[in-house]
């Protein structure tokens, strides 16, 4: 079974994501890239896995440089001095969840061909054993935090804004509260105690995990409301009256600002943007990140992004920044109110939702679903599946989409496709 999803090996930590894993992981990376940053968000087996990993990159000859506890946008800057960079992370995941991502030097994570290669090695499992005299180094840097807050502040002004951050008890309570006041912003941070738990809500930024965001928003009279999910390469926001808004109005917010020649985005994301764009080339990938910022580096598009909240402005870097992008959000805000940019975006009825399925039955499930849609009529794209379902990389799941301009037409889609899909996993 593939260890690999659309973002980096993802499971249950120390079942599925192994201190075992990590050191083979980890000896592949040293004998193959050489010296590698490593970094962790808070979650409980993240340091089981972060020692096992360098040791991996010790024994095969490699240096390990450890960045400690950052977010993975910093860990991902921070990988520009070194072969590549490891984050250990589960990103929005639950807190039992853990995994590995891996990065290149230009801040893009590892391609499909980067994985296949790894993957290859692991199944091999034939690991380098060097001399008892050529075993790598451990160095620390201590000081990545204060590069990504640095290299951010180059690019966005200073804003008087009163903006409550929610950290979700993960890696951006390391950064984010910080950088905003170095803007100038008056910042109330909540949740932003690191705590691997996630005592304080579920990491996904989702709009029922953020009533605490919202509420406290409206209760200190704030201009914006800014929250993570446990890594920090995702960020959504709630406006001055603690409403959601979420990744396809943002993504339309970004996209407006960012683009002049072209975009890339999955092919979950809203059309919306092919009638605010006219003029702009939109490319559609896969969903996952790795495959946005592939196309963007491809392309030499102008902006990508992701519904779920990911943020990719390729002139800044290639990785997803949620801590970036929460800046450049600040920036906007401190010109505009963002109910009021919001209001100019023109909105289609979107219905997302999921379906947990059991991954061995995989194959039959993806038959039976494809006949389905097909009898739907319409367009299906099938770049990830299909436009209206596709099967999430990071957790057995069916993810649902329809849209339409007419919210009859939407709804009568997702009933159907959602039907098809508990009827397909029975």
């Amino acid at each position: 079974m593939p260890r690999f999803g659309s973002s980096g090996i993802r499971g249950l930590g120390n079942v599925d994501v192994t201190p075992d894993l990590a050191l083979h992981v980890g000896m592949i990376l040293g004998e193959a890239y050489g010296g590698t940053i490593v970094g962790h968000d808070p979650r409980v087996t993240g340091p089981m896995l972060v020692e096992a990993l360098t040791a991996g990159l010790l024994s095969s000859g490699a240096s390990a440089v450890e960045a400690g506890l950052v977010s993975t946008p910093t860990l991902a800057r921070g990988a520009r001095a070194f072969a590549c960079g490891a984050v250990v992370t589960a990103s929005h995941n639950p807190a039992p969840y853990n995994g590995i991502k891996l990065w290149n030097p230009d801040g893009m994570a590892f391609d499909e061909d980067q994985q296949r290669e790894i993957e290859a090695a692991l199944d091999r499992g034939h690991f380098p054993t060097p001399s008892w005299d050529h075993f790598g180094s451990v160095m620390s840097r201590p000081d990545l935090v204060e590069q990504h807050v640095e290299s951010i502040l180059k690019d966005v002004g200073t804003a008087k804004l009163r903006v409550v951050v929610d950290c979700a008890c993960g890696a951006t309570a390391t950064i984010t509260p910080f950088l905003l006041r170095q803007m100038g912003c008056d910042v109330i941070a909540i949740n932003a105690q690191a705590d691997g738990h996630f005592p304080g809500r579920d990491p996904e930024p989702l709009e029922e995990n953020l009533a605490v965001l919202s509420s406290t928003v409206r209760a200190v009279h704030a201009d914006l409301g800014i929250a993570h999910d446990g890594d920090g390469d995702r960020m959504v926001a709630v406006d001055r009256e603690g409403r959601f808004v979420g990744g396809d109005a943002l993504l339309a917010l970004f996209a407006r600002e960012e683009v002049r020649r072209g975009l890339v985005v999955p092919v979950d994301a809203s059309m919306v943007l092919d009638d605010l764009l006219p003029k702009a080339k939109i490319w559609r990938t896969r969903v996952g990140d790795v495959y946005v910022a592939a196309e963007l580096k491809r392309r030499g598009a102008d902006f990508g992004g992701e519904p779920s909240g990911t943020w990719i402005f390729p002139k800044a870097t290639l990785c997803p920044d949620g801590v970036y992008a929460a800046a450049r959000l600040v920036a906007m805000v401190a010109h505009r109110p963002l109910d009021a940019m919001v209001r100019d975006v023109p909105r289609y009825p979107v219905l997302r939702g999921s379906v947990s399925y059991d991954p061995s039955k995989r194959e039959r499930i993806e038959s039976r679903l494809d006949v389905v849609l097909r009898a739907l009529g319409g367009e299906v794209s099938t770049v990830d599946g299909w436009r209206l379902q596709r099967f999430s990389g990071t957790e057995p799941k069916i993810r649902l989409t329809a849209e339409s301009r007419d919210a009859a037409r939407a709804n009568e889609i997702y009933s159907t496709v959602l039907s098809s899909a508990k009827g397909a996993t029975e």
